[in-house]
C-alpha cells in the first residue's frame, strides 16, 4: 500500500522542479495569446472574476500591495496558489526583465485588476501584432510550401 504523499517533507526533485517550469511558461504563453486575441476589459480568467476584482479593489485601491490573504480562494479557484509568470509592467511583453513569479491568485487579482481598468490595452494591441507577424510568416510558408508542390508536379510530368 502506498503512503500518503505529505507536500512538507518533500524533496525538490530536479525532474518535477522541470515539470513545474514548462507548466508556467505554458501557462504564460497561453495567456499571452489569449491577450493578442481578446480585448482585457472583456476576458474573463474565473468564473469569479467580479468577486476577485471586488476584493481586490477594496482590500488594495492602489494596487500597490499583493493580496496576501488568498485562502477565501482556495476552495473555489482551482490551483489558486499555483506558480504563474507576471508581467512588471501592464503595458510590456512577457521577458527575461519583465516577468516575475507569483502565486496564481496574485496572478488572478492584478490581471483582472489590469483587463477591467484598461491598462492591458497596450499589452493587447503588441500581443495582436505579434500574432499577426506570426500568421503572416505561417502563411508565406504555406504558400511556399504550394510553390514547391507545383513545381514539383510540373517537373514530375
Amino acid at each position: 500500500m502506498a503512503t500518503k504523499f505529505d507536500p512538507e517533507n518533500a524533496q525538490n526533485l530536479v525532474e518535477i522542479e522541470k515539470q513545474f517550469a514548462v507548466k508556467v511558461v505554458e501557462h504564460a504563453q497561453t495567456y499571452w495569446r489569449l491577450l493578442a486575441r481578446v480585448n482585457p476589459r472583456d476576458l474573463r480568467l474565473t468564473a469569479i472574476d467580479d468577486e476577485i476584482y471586488e476584493d481586490v479593489m477594496s482590500s488594495f485601491p492602489e494596487l500597490a500591495e499583493p493580496p496576501h490573504d488568498k485562502s477565501p480562494y482556495e476552495k473555489k479557484v482551482k490551483d489558486h496558489s499555483f506558480g504563474c509568470l507576471i508581467r512588471t509592467e501592464a503595458k510590456g511583453e512577457y521577458g527575461e526583465l519583465g516577468t516575475i513569479f507569483v502565486p496564481r491568485m496574485q496572478f488572478y487579482a492584478f490581471e483582472i485588476a489590469r483587463n477591467r481598468l484598461g491598462l492591458n490595452d497596450p499589452a493587447h494591441a503588441i500581443a495582436k501584432e505579434d500574432l499577426a507577424k506570426e500568421e503572416a510568416v505561417k502563411e508565406e510558408k504555406r504558400k511556399e510550401r504550394e510553390r514547391e508542390e507545383r513545381k514539383k508536379k510540373k517537373g514530375g510530368k
